[in-house]
């Protein structure tokens, strides 16, 4: 475990953390957001592969380019992941209306979510750092004032856990992710010589602002990734790849729903959740502005993220597995991402 000085921020430190393990894996992790800016692994010739999007310095996650595209590169990602619709929902007999910041809807916790609060952090162990956040009644529109903590730890099986807890003193809508963008292939090319595999039957159908209004399909087709396929034939049928919500039989136990492949490097990624979904991202939108200081390029098709959280819009949603925390029921939640190579 390592500690150092990222930046300041409105004469606030940014501190980074620096997991590694004995197989050579590393990972970095930055209290502004609680943003891992960083996962890498050995390469040949001493060189090092990054096969996560990110940045070397803390100025450029204020790049124009990066503001201008928001593509959330790392960063821990609340109150609520996702969209709510409008900005709006009713609990316990009251209206809330929260800033819309995507279209007509509320994303990822709104105008300062999460992804942009400076984070406490504390060193666990050797290999685990603790960051916690506190959130006070109705910022960014939401009820209660809630603490949450979200610990990254790294193991010598090359496995990225990350648990979270949170507390409130009234029920809240409250759904966290890690939203890391992964290229197995070092960022050498796109992802469309990717294999991807989902353990998932069922998807929530999205409305016209691609928000779910309650209605669960069965995959079919080309979104039936339930047996390992290459991208690159996906993305022929769908051209703009994959913004997939599917709905996780875990019942709140770690299992594994998700795997990846890059065939030609013989990489591999296997995520486990305790979470009832998944968004799976493909990075359509990401900006070919965007790259890291050691010229890896990011962009479109160039990464893909796998979002476990509640429900998109769960608030809204009847029924929802665990979209609200309440003081008597705190929030918890597990993933990991094992890595191979």
């Amino acid at each position: 475990m390592k500690k150092q000085t990222f930046g300041q921020i409105e004469g606030k430190e940014i501190e980074q953390y620096i997991l590694k393990n004995e197989a050579g894996m590393e990972v970095k992790i930055m209290t502004y957001g609680a943003t891992i800016t960083s996962i890498s692994i050995p390469g040949e010739d001493r060189k090092r592969i990054e096969i996560a999007c990110g940045f070397d310095q803390l100025d450029a996650y204020f790049g124009e380019a990066y503001k201008a595209n928001a593509p959330y590169f790392g960063c821990t990602v609340g109150r609520y992941a996702s969209r709510i619709k409008d900005g709006k929902f009713t609990l316990e007999g009251k209206d809330y209306t929260m800033a819309v910041n995507n279209g007509s809807n509320h994303l990822h916790g709104g105008l300062a979510g999460f992804d942009k609060k400076v984070w406490e952090a504390q060193i666990i162990n050797d290999s685990s750092v603790e960051m916690t956040l506190e959130s006070p009644d109705m910022e960014e529109g939401y009820p209660g004032n809630v603490k949450v903590k979200v610990q990254f730890s790294l193991s010598e099986n090359n496995e990225l856990k990350i648990e979270y807890h949170g507390t409130t003193d009234k029920a809240t809508p409250l759904s966290l992710t890690n939203h890391t963008y992964f290229n197995l292939s070092g960022f050498a090319e796109t992802i469309a010589n990717h294999e991807a595999k989902i353990v998932s039957d069922r998807l929530l159908v999205p409305d016209e602002t691609n928000v779910p209004a309650g209605d669960i399909r069965e995959v079919s087709g080309t979104e039936d990734l339930r047996s390992a396929k290459k991208l690159g034939e996906l993305f022929k049928s769908l051209p703009q790849g994959f913004e997939h919500f599917y709905a996780l039989d875990t019942k709140d136990k770690l299992k594994p729903v998700g795997f990846f492949k890059h065939p030609a490097s013989g990489r591999k990624l296997e995520i486990s959740t305790t979470e009832p979904g998944v968004l799976f991202y493909t990075g359509f939108f990401t900006s070919n502005e965007l790259k890291r200081e050691n010229g890896d390029q990011f962009g479109k098709f160039k990464a893909f993220c796998f979002e476990t959280s509640r429900y998109p819009n769960g608030p809204n949603l009847k029924d929802a597995p665990g979209s609200i925390t309440t003081p008597e029921k705190p929030y918890t939640s597990k993933t990991s991402f094992k890595f191979f190579w």
